[in-house]
């Protein structure tokens, strides 16, 4: 079904000239945007966190900081990550293209600007922008209710969150990358979070588990992994979900993958989930001295069960005193 007209949303636009900002402002009122206006970067970037708009239209010649810095620190803020930015520019430079794309521009308008086309790319960000704000509400609602889960049973108490900064403390100490961290993170909280489809009566049981409920707990693996396959937002997430509990040797499930095959983001949550399991307290277990679990998880090492690089590294990662 065609839309019915133009889709109005609140657009900044940023340009240390007013009578740009006047011309730009003029276009967009026709659409019935709400228009915010900015002189400059630092201006720019408070605004944006205040009234987060749907776009932001930035000149890329501004004194301070420029259009392309002001993208990139956009583009880095978690909560304007992924709002679009157009950059408007009179410059022609392949080279000065490729430097917005490298900021994070999610398009390009050169100046002096054609309404029609200003009209086209704002409304077709605007959407966009639409599309991720639902992604967001999705994913803040399965991660909420992977913290509902935790909630069931007591002895797991912060165990999401304290996983989520082991692991992206280790992700540090090897170097990873941005993208992987925030993986780790996000995995750390939602890792369990296929324990939704598994019994209080399984979940909860305070003795050892018998065979039958055994296989009934792993299922949390491939439950979790079908709940965060319904969002792209988690495509990096998912191996954790789904792998986290494999083993080097190909003992581990749900699909006893062995060595390289199990993803390294779902074996370095693997290491942080049996430390934080053993150093806290479980109905049937006291809680192990940090020494204590990593002396156990060498063995783990020793069985094959454990890369002994990331044990070693997962050692460094916690030696600045945690627990």
């Amino acid at each position: 079904m065609a839309e019915s007209g133009p889709r109005s949303g609140r657009v900044l636009v940023v340009d240390d000239q007013a009578p740009n900002r006047v011309l730009i402002r003029t276009m967009l009122a026709r659409d019935g945007h709400e228009v915010l206006e900015a002189d400059g970067g630092h201006l720019a970037l408070d605004i944006a966190r205040d009234a987060d708009p749907d776009v932001v239209i930035l000149d890329v010649l501004m004194p301070g900081i420029d259009g392309f810095e002001t993208c990139a620190a956009l583009k880095q803020h978690e909560q304007t990550r992924l709002t679009p930015v157009v950059l408007l520019t009179a410059l022609r430079d392949h080279a000065d293209k490729l430097r917005g794309i490298e900021a994070g521009a999610d398009d390009f308008l050169s100046k002096p600007v054609e309404p029609l086309e200003l009209s086209a790319r704002v409304r077709s960000l605007i959407r966009l922008k639409s599309y991720t704000k639902d992604l967001d509400s999705a994913e803040a609602v399965i991660t909420s209710l992977a913290l509902t889960i935790e909630t069931r049973d007591a002895a797991t108490q912060g165990h999401c969150q304290r996983l989520a900064e082991y692991a992206t403390r280790l992700g540090r100490v090897l170097g990873l990358n941005e993208d992987d961290l925030s993986a780790l993170e996000r995995g750390g909280y939602l890792h369990d979070i296929g324990k939704v489809g598994v019994p209080d009566s399984v979940l909860l049981k305070p003795g050892l588990l018998t065979p039958a409920e055994f296989a009934q707990m792993k299922t949390h693996t491939l439950i979790g992994d079908r709940l965060c396959g319904q969002l792209r937002s988690l495509r990096r997430v998912r191996p954790i979900v789904r792998h986290h509990h494999e083993k080097l040797d190909g003992s581990g499930y749900p699909d006893g993958l062995a060595g390289d095959a199990i993803p390294l983001l779902a074996q370095i949550t693997g290491i942080a989930d049996i430390y934080d399991a053993l150093t806290t307290p479980r109905p049937y277990k006291p809680a192990f001295t940090s020494e204590e679990a990593l002396a156990e998880i060498y063995c783990e090492v020793d069985r094959g069960w454990r890369s002994r690089e990331l044990v070693d590294a997962f050692v460094r990662a916690i030696s600045d005193g945690v627990q």
